[in-house]
């Protein structure tokens, strides 16, 4: 939870929490893609797979390891894991207002799509 505080970049979000972790870890061990340096996680991204659709969550990198293709990787990483899925799109939830994130998706090759909006409703 520490990592998130630091490296992710959304205040919109609902809190993180252990356990809403171990619940991801519980219904898909493969979903969380982790970047670690001397066991001390710098980088993550979630792998959400529906058996439909690809899509990308917390994609984060500590501030004091960003700019040396962490990101880059991770997204690799769970890009191969939707191709083995037999995924043909992934998408990615990004905050319009960050812009060093959209930098990042787009020069992984990702681009906006302006005819979408997120509708969401809290549980």
């Amino acid at each position: 939870m520490e990592f998130w505080a630091d490296a992710a970049e959304d205040s919109h979000r609902p809190p993180d929490s252990a356990d809403a972790v171990l619940r991801l870890i519980d219904r898909d061990p493969q979903a969380l893609i982790l970047a670690v340096d001397n066991d001390v996680v710098v980088g993550s991204i979630i792998v959400g797979w529906d058996g439909w659709r690809c899509h990308l969550y917390r994609l984060a990198v500590a501030p004091s390891h960003r700019r040396q293709g962490i990101g880059r990787e991770l997204v690799a990483r769970a890009e191969a894991r939707f191709a083995s899925y037999g995924g043909t799109r992934a998408d990615a939830m990004v905050l319009d207002d960050n812009e060093p994130a959209h930098r990042v998706w787009s020069t992984a090759g990702y681009a906006r799509q302006p005819e979408w909006s997120r509708w969401v409703k809290p549980l």
